[in-house]
């Protein structure tokens, strides 16, 4: 079977992924694309069994997105992903293009995985998957759908909580921790619908930084740039170990 480097998949924009405005929501945009980018490292021969078998795992670790439209319901959207090659010899690339069935340009991303062992949670190196598979992710000479360093965040302290929020039942996936959507929930939630009316996220980046398992609660504290009204800096605190468990960073603009 040749393996298609680049991977294109479809879905629509159903009822319950839109909010009180219609519009798709910033967590599914993150659902469909970890979704595509499932669908294509299956297809390049790294399904999770295989994966599991060989103790490997692939963790979101980082990503970045800028939001062009929000498309709604019943709209289709095109999701075109490739994997872009190896940064700071730690991090699997992956970007991402959304369009509409007509072509509009929805968003654009980039994510980065790191590679673990699912039993000790520690980090493995990308030549493992080398050794283990006998064959890399290709690279795509690292093609760009978003250019930009996924860097630290720094978010400033002393901000204020705007949230708590707990990894119940369906927030917990199969690697027994919050799924990486459910943190774009969160960060969505810390602002209230007469926040989002009028106004949408321009960009958002998310650093994840320690897991959160099941049953702990975190404290989510938000609040805007010094400098800039329209930014918007978040950390979360695991409550039961006092832990950061992600950083994100965010933009506003006004809804088109």
């Amino acid at each position: 079977m040749d393996r298609k480097t680049i991977w294109f998949t479809e879905t629509i924009v159903k009822t319950y992924e839109t909010d009180f405005q219609g519009k798709w929501k910033p967590a599914s945009f993150i659902q469909a694309m970890i979704e595509a980018a499932t669908q294509h490292a299956a297809h390049l021969g790294f399904d999770y069994s295989s994966l599991l078998e060989r103790d490997m795992v692939w963790v979101l670790s980082r990503f970045k997105v800028r939001f062009s439209a929000f498309p709604t319901i019943g709209q289709r959207v095109v999701i075109k992903t490739w994997p872009k090659g190896i940064q700071l010899r730690l991090f699997f690339m992956r970007d991402f293009e959304l369009t509409s069935a007509d072509g509009l340009p929805l968003a654009a991303a980039s994510f980065a995985w790191l590679l673990i062992n699912p039993k000790t949670r520690r980090m493995l190196t990308p030549q493992s998957v080398l050794q283990a598979f006998g064959q890399s992710v290709p690279d795509n000479d690292g093609l760009s759908a978003l250019d930009e360093p996924l860097n630290k965040i720094n978010s400033p302290d002393g901000l204020p909580e705007r949230l708590t929020a707990a990894a119940s039942y369906s927030a917990v996936d199969m690697l027994g921790h919050a799924n990486a959507s459910r943190y774009v929930e969160w960060v969505s939630d810390c602002f209230s619908q007469e926040e989002h009316l009028g106004r949408q996220f321009a960009w958002l980046q998310l650093n994840y930084i320690n897991e959160t398992r099941p049953g702990e609660r975190l404290s989510i504290c938000a609040g805007p740039s010094a400098e800039e009204d329209d930014l918007w800096f978040l950390q979360g605190t695991n409550l039961n170990n006092g832990l950061k468990s992600f950083e994100a960073a965010l933009g506003w603009k006004q809804s088109s």
